[in-house]
């Protein structure tokens, strides 16, 4: 006879193998499309002539698109459904993706890189809200984990592949940066077109479940809200964009979330859009862009694995606080160790990449359970406006890190200051979690 507890296993397994292999493919391409640009930097630089500074930002000139526009396309995404807006965000970022290789010059390899950032906005945390709808907050942490993983996955893949495809470099008259961002931008216009047929809008849209398992699901969800604090914001719902923002922007759990998030991006991206850089000029002149891609694929390994362990034990445990505060100050320690044995970031192959590691397991360990916690407080409009919110301003330090190593660099020779400023604001996030988390 089948107990409550099998009924209940068997469920979120379906819902596992139904919802996130398909996101996690789809989170793939989009990564992908959002950092492919640290392989295109030597070529660009060859090609174009661009400097550090230029290069710096224009790999930040992404997340000023995607932070103008990720709050009003959570609230379009709630509105509309999942399915029709991911399509429309998939189709429109994978255009412009593909419209990278049309850069010329500085002015418009910024443009280009600001307006896929606008044509992203709204798809990780309208992924994170559509999960809400289906997993209470206990097993929440390892659904966004397992989705999240996501991105050092797709640098595990998209390091070798992109070094692959800049080996066309002259077939049919075209540099390989421009192959790397045309093969690489047509799977996200393709994968849009078939969210419209496999992306359910909520369990109620779902054919493949029964109406037992809604009826499970929906118990599970509510008791997940009554047992937790009824959210203040949420008796505003219908008044509109700008008094929920103001709602939200009241409440100081979702700014110290925010410096938390902001602290992340400063890391992840001041590492990833320099790591292929990084590793080429430790290697030397005689590394091949597949030799480069190949190494560069180790960090996102870790990444990966760190990313799933630790989102599992935060979920078996449900501590929340350690693990996401934890894994920033791990990362920072392993920027400031990337300096220590030469007093430089280029030390050598082997160490600059274990701290490159454990740098990245830090960065993507703490995802999976830092999600967790707004989604803890915030539900209905207020969660979609409020991941939203974090996600949009944290990832202005999307901007300031690989901008500020670019510039650094072109200052100073080095990217030691630059690392070692990554390493204070990480860990100064790290101290805003605790803050945001402790007991009251």
């Amino acid at each position: 006879m089948t107990t409550p507890a099998d009924f209940r296993a068997a469920l979120y397994r379906k819902l596992d193998l139904r919802l996130l292999p398909y996101l996690f493919v789809l989170y793939v391409v989009a990564y992908l499309d959002r950092v492919n640009v640290s392989f295109a930097a030597p070529g660009l630089t060859r090609s174009l002539g661009f400097s550090s500074s230029v290069f710096g930002l224009g790999a930040g000139m992404f997340f000023a698109g995607y932070a103008l526009c990720e709050v009003p396309s959570n609230l379009i995404l709630r509105r509309v459904g999942a399915r029709l807006w991911i399509a429309r965000i998939m189709v429109t970022w994978g255009l412009t993706a593909c419209g990278m290789a049309l850069v010329h010059a500085a002015w418009s390899f910024h443009a280009l890189r600001f307006l896929l950032g606008v044509a992203e906005a709204g798809f990780l945390p309208g992924i994170i809200y559509y999960l809400t709808l289906w997993y209470p907050a206990h097993r929440r942490a390892r659904a966004v984990a397992l989705f999240m993983a996501a991105t050092p996955v797709a640098g595990i893949i998209g390091a070798p592949l992109s070094g692959l495809i800049l080996n066309l470099d002259g077939a049919l008259g075209l540099a390989g940066w421009q192959w790397m961002f045309v093969l690489e931008g047509l799977p996200a216009l393709l994968l849009g077109f078939s969210v419209l047929r496999l992306l359910p809008d909520g369990p109620a849209d779902a054919p493949w479940l029964t109406p037992a398992d809604r009826a499970a699901l929906a118990g599970d969800l509510a008791d997940d809200l009554a047992a937790g604090s009824p959210n203040d914001l949420e008796t505003g719902e219908a008044r509109g964009l700008w008094p929920l923002l103001a709602g939200l922007a009241r409440d100081r759990r979702v700014w110290l979330l925010t410096l938390g998030y902001f602290s992340l991006c400063v890391g992840m991206y001041g590492l990833v859009m320099w790591m292929p850089t990084l590793i080429g000029e430790i290697l030397g002149p005689g590394a091949g862009p597949v030799h480069v891609g190949l190494l560069t694929a180790i960090p996102y390994l870790g990444g990966a694995v760190g990313m799933v362990l630790i989102g599992r034990h935060s979920d078996s445990t449900g501590e929340r606080r350690w693990h996401t505060a934890g894994p920033l100050f791990v990362s920072a320690a392993g920027f400031v160790l990337s300096l220590w044995p030469g007093g430089a970031a280029l030390a050598g192959p082997w160490w600059s990449l274990g701290c490159f590691t454990l740098a990245t397991i830090g960065l993507w360990g703490m995802l999976g359970p830092f999600w967790t916690i707004p989604t803890g407080f915030l539900s209905g409009a207020s969660a979609a406006a409020g991941v939203a919110l974090i996600n949009s301003v944290g990832n202005t330090g999307g901007f300031v890190g690989p901008t500020l190593v670019g510039c650094v660099r072109d200052l100073t020779g080095s990217y030691v200051l630059g690392f070692l400023f990554i390493a204070v604001v990480m860990a100064l996030g790290g101290c805003s979690i605790l803050w945001v988390t402790r007991r009251r």
